[in-house]
């Protein structure tokens, strides 16, 4: 979460990790640069133009719409006639071919398939060499379309930003583990209706109530509820950490502490970037996450004012071993894992993206969810980390068609055109 609300599964195994910290209520500003500090002015990286394929005619998706399922599916073209690339294939086997386990064990909330639908596709992956993923995917999987098939896709990476495990001057911003008080309430245990819907919040009296938003949050709300990991250098780059849902830290001392999603404080997520485009804030081609963090350094009151606005608030936890961690609690790979929202692609499902920009265009495998990743044909590509990742993800903004590819047979089952 990203991100925007990606989840992790890794355990939080830092000694310094458990200890409660009051929390500071100082404001942050102007926080002089610290030694080891990360590159935080890598450009967008401008794209190349393409022409995205045509989708098929159909009605878009409205709004309220449940599901993929309550959508309809339409069937796309042969999986062999979509112009996947051998490299853009193979990384995809390797994707789909730790997520496939988990395909047969989740619910797949977008009604589309059963557990053991994806059982050949999944057996087949195993023995399948790098020489012949294209081959593999077209032999066993359809593609689908989804209402329209029109796709917008965003981008995310794994920043690395400034930070130390102790309170010291220039690091001052803390980073938070999940409170001790923080509830999330599963509301599809007591409704079918409401399956796959959850709310987090806090117990007050004999009230469930919701839980502190990030203003209250930096104001000290989370003073003796919560552990302080760690604490970053600029309160600018932790916010985009946040909305990003992973990242490194560059430790005084050279070393990195990698951090990872561990819970929402189940407020709403606002973007500042519309907020601030409608509100006249954003010049032109600004729009971009670079363009955003230009603005509120030039604006440092006006910009801590518009973060508060974004009430939703991410909690950490320390990450060992391979990682960033997806929502299906593995691991997320740049230039294949892409965040969906889980009610209308089956996580760890491919999807093939043919859109308006090249680098957006190709192969990915759903493995992640993000707070602001919500409806049909949204997708959030990951690009790893680094300048490279910094300076696309931060400039993605892509429109053209998207295809689910599931196990063959799939619109059959579901009794063809919907």
């Amino acid at each position: 979460m990203r991100v925007w609300g990606v989840a992790a599964a890794a355990l939080l195994l830092s000694a310094c990790s458990g200890a409660i910290v009051p929390a500071s209520t100082d404001r942050v500003a102007e926080i002089p640069a610290p030694p080891n500090h990360p590159s935080t002015n890598v450009p967008v990286r401008q794209p190349t133009a393409a022409t995205p394929l045509a989708p098929a005619a159909a009605p878009a998706v409205t709004a309220g719409t449940a599901s993929a399922a309550k959508a309809g599916v339409i069937p796309g073209p042969a999986v062999s006639s979509l112009p996947i690339t051998q490299a853009g294939a193979e990384r995809a086997l390797t994707a789909f071919r730790l997520s496939c386990g988990s395909l047969q064990k989740r619910t797949d909330l977008s009604g589309l398939t059963r557990g053991q639908d994806w059982a050949d596709s999944c057996r087949a992956a195993q023995s399948t060499g790098p020489r012949d993923a294209l081959g593999f995917f077209g032999q066993y999987f359809e593609a689908v379309q989804v209402g329209d098939g029109k796709a917008f896709a965003t981008g995310y990476y794994e920043p690395e930003i400034a930070g130390s495990r102790d309170r010291r001057p220039g690091y001052e911003v803390p980073i938070y583990g999940k409170p001790s008080d923080l509830i999330e309430v599963d509301l599809g245990l007591f409704s079918d209706a409401l399956k796959g819907k959850k709310i987090r919040g806090r117990v007050q009296g004999q009230a469930f109530v919701p839980y502190a938003d990030r203003g209250a949050i930096e104001d000290g709300a989370l003073e003796g509820k919560a552990p302080i990991l760690a604490y970053a250098a600029d309160p600018i780059e932790i916010f985009f950490l946040q909305i990003q849902g992973s990242g490194r830290l560059r430790l005084p001392d050279g070393g990195v502490m990698r951090i990872g999603f561990a819970g929402q404080n189940g407020r709403d997520y606002t973007g500042i970037g519309a907020l601030m485009r409608d509100r006249g804030l954003l010049q032109p081609g600004k729009a971009s996450m670079q363009g955003i963090m230009a603005r509120l350094r030039e604006h440092p009151e006006e910009g801590h004012a518009i973060m508060r606005e974004n009430k939703s608030f991410v909690f950490f936890q320390e990450l060992r071993g391979a990682g960033p961690l997806g929502a299906m609690g593995l691991p997320v790979v740049g230039q294949v894992s892409a965040a969906a929202d889980p009610m209308f692609v089956p996580l760890g499902a491919p999807v093939f993206l043919s859109m308006d920009r090249t680098d957006a265009t190709g192969l990915w495998v759903a493995q992640d969810t993000g707070g602001a990743i919500k409806g049909a044909n949204r997708i959030d590509t990951f690009w790893g980390a680094g300048d490279d990742a910094r300076a696309i993800a931060g400039g993605m903004s892509a429109k053209g068609t998207a295809w689910l590819l599931l196990p063959v047979g799939t619109v059959e089952r579901l009794g063809g055109a919907q």
